[in-house]
């Protein structure tokens, strides 16, 4: 017998959530043929069969959070007792399925081809609880969010009898209203001294990664955070301009190049400090997070060597990294040697400043907040309107001090100020 283990993907994960079982008990698995899906604090990662044999048993429900080293599902490896170790399975099965107490899902109508190639289930682990809870099989859901990703409000409207919002609003005002819990999983209590109820929301999977994250650059660096305003009039100006031309480049990624070419002037900003050795190590290659905001929390995927890369490639690698952690399709590799770290914020709207905190163990990180058109005194004491948008730069006040990054970001406002000098910087 073999024990399939939850092993570190990478980085020193301690624990991930059990989404999904490719596999049943009494299955027969090839080597390297997915058993289990599970999600860390950073990403949604397969556990392969480590040999070829029959599914004996499964230790661990969907949905619970193990720690690793915790044994999720043995296999039964002797060819010469496959048959013996797949009706022992079988038999195994059977007897649950009389004591279960749940509901049971009934295996979707299919091809062998269906049974062999399980298919891909986009549903974070709370919407998975809700579809056990009502005994719905995610397959037959199909799913309205990102990427065919099932929501909670899919699974409630398939146990209304409903496949998508097609109803009217007559039928919708006498049916009952689908909670939109979006974490997982809630339990509803009522307090002594009132008669209101309170959601409790477990802090545990990506958000309390998160949480030890931020705890700890939060008390391991003296933050200081810089702010500038940037007239942002002649960038837009000449995005429209390559429009014309067929060339659609985003704002971000002048952004990050406009950062690239600062970084080269004050290498200060794109370090690690190295405490243990006494010294600061400055990072030859620009390896840019870009904080993504996803119904599962913060994912900072990574566009590498900036320094090397035209405009056109860094929109275009920002909008496909940005589509997979929306998707939650991050590869480790995508998500981890970052130096430097940009917050977009601005397309959310309502941001004026911010003091964020730094993704450790960088040393620098810079946040972009909402563009508005305001009057603005011109040099020649003339008042014109203008584009203008706020940016807040938090930096280790350990690595480098105010000054230094004053210099930053006055450099990155001259070439977002005046787009056509970065051209001077790539020449």
């Amino acid at each position: 017998m073999l024990e399939v283990k939850l092993h570190d993907i990478g980085e020193g994960m301690t624990e991930a959530v059990v989404i999904h079982y490719f596999v049943k008990k009494g299955d027969y698995v090839k080597a390297d043929q997915p058993l289990v899906e599970v999600q860390t604090d950073k990403m949604v990662a397969e556990i392969p069969s480590p040999a070829e044999g029959t599914v004996l048993d499964i230790f661990v429900p969907e949905g619970q959070t193990i720690a690793v080293g915790t044994t999720l599902l043995s296999l039964q490896t002797e060819a010469v007792g496959h048959e013996q170790a797949k009706e022992q399975a079988a038999v195994t099965v059977e007897a649950e399925v009389e004591t279960e107490s749940e509901p049971v899902v009934s295996e979707p109508i299919g091809t062998n081809e269906s049974k062999t190639k399980p298919q891909r289930i986009l549903a974070s682990p709370y919407t998975r609880k809700i579809a056990r809870e009502h005994g719905v099989d995610l397959s037959l859901v199909k799913g309205t969010g990102p990427a065919g990703r099932i929501t909670d409000e899919d699974v409630y409207r398939y146990v209304q009898g409903q496949q998508a919002p097609q109803t009217t609003q007559q039928e919708q005002a006498a049916q009952p209203v689908a909670p939109t819990v979006e974490h997982e999983p809630a339990t509803v209590t009522v307090t002594k001294e009132e008669t209101k109820e309170e959601t409790i929301i477990p802090f545990r999977g990506r958000r309390k990664q998160i949480a030890k994250k931020m705890t700890q650059s939060l008390f391991t660096i003296p933050h200081c955070t810089h702010f500038e305003e940037i007239d942002v009039t002649e960038l837009i100006a000449l995005r429209e301009e390559l429009k014309g031309h067929g060339m659609n480049i985003s704002a971000t990624a002048f952004f990050i190049k406009a950062l690239s070419l600062a970084l080269k002037q004050f290498p200060i900003f794109n370090a690690k400090l190295d405490e243990e050795n006494e010294c600061i190590r400055l990072e030859k290659e620009h390896h840019f997070g870009i904080a993504v905001d996803t119904e599962d929390g913060l994912i900072v995927p990574v566009i590498k060597n900036i320094e090397k890369k035209s405009l056109r490639q860094i929109h275009e690698e920002a909008k496909a990294l940005t589509k997979k952690a929306l998707e939650n399709q991050l590869s480790l590799a995508e998500m981890t040697g970052g130096t430097f770290t940009i917050s977009n914020v601005g397309p959310l709207g309502g941001s004026i400043g911010a003091t964020p905190i730094i993704n450790y163990p960088e040393v620098a990180l810079v946040a972009f907040h909402k563009t508005k058109k305001r009057p603005v005194v011109m040099e020649n004491d003339e008042i014109a309107v203008r584009s203008m948008m706020n940016l807040s730069m938090s930096f280790d006040h350990r690595v480098a001090d105010g000054a230094t990054a004053v210099a930053f970001t006055n450099y990155f406002a001259k070439l977002i100020e005046n787009p056509k000098l970065m051209l001077m910087e790539l020449i």
